[in-house]
């Protein structure tokens, strides 16, 4: 089972940006398809963007498209979500995801089995 960490959230006025990591160890994330998620207070855990295992495929939820990416380092076991021109709906816990043995991600968050803590997202309007 692969462990996930998140990290580089924080606080940022609105149009700010940010890059969350999410590292993995344990074993090789080559072989997971890769997906963001995120939950703000008193809403469900809502899906962001997801990576294809090699990193050639990608998907964005439309609130984010346009603003966020999202990018692998296999080589390193990374996978990264750069945010920019943040606003504060975007305000929430993000967390990462991965989906064993799969070439792509989904949007359901109840196909992934290895979650990481989540890292906090707070833009200050």
């Amino acid at each position: 089972q692969v462990q996930l960490v998140e990290s580089g959230g924080g606080l940022v006025q609105t149009g700010g940006s940010l890059r969350l990591s999410c590292a993995a160890s344990g074993r090789t994330l080559s072989w997971d398809a890769i997906g963001w998620f995120r939950q703000a207070p008193e809403k469900e855990r809502a899906f962001v963007a997801w990576i294809s295992n090699s990193g050639g495929a990608t998907s964005y939820a439309d609130s984010v498209k346009g603003r966020f990416t999202i990018s692998r380092d296999n080589a390193k076991n990374m996978v990264y979500l750069q945010m920019s021109s943040l606003k504060p709906d975007d305000t929430a816990i993000y967390y990462c995801a991965g989906r064993p043995g799969a070439s792509h991600g989904v949007r359901n968050p109840e196909a992934y089995t290895s979650w990481g803590q989540g890292t906090q997202v707070t833009v200050s309007s």
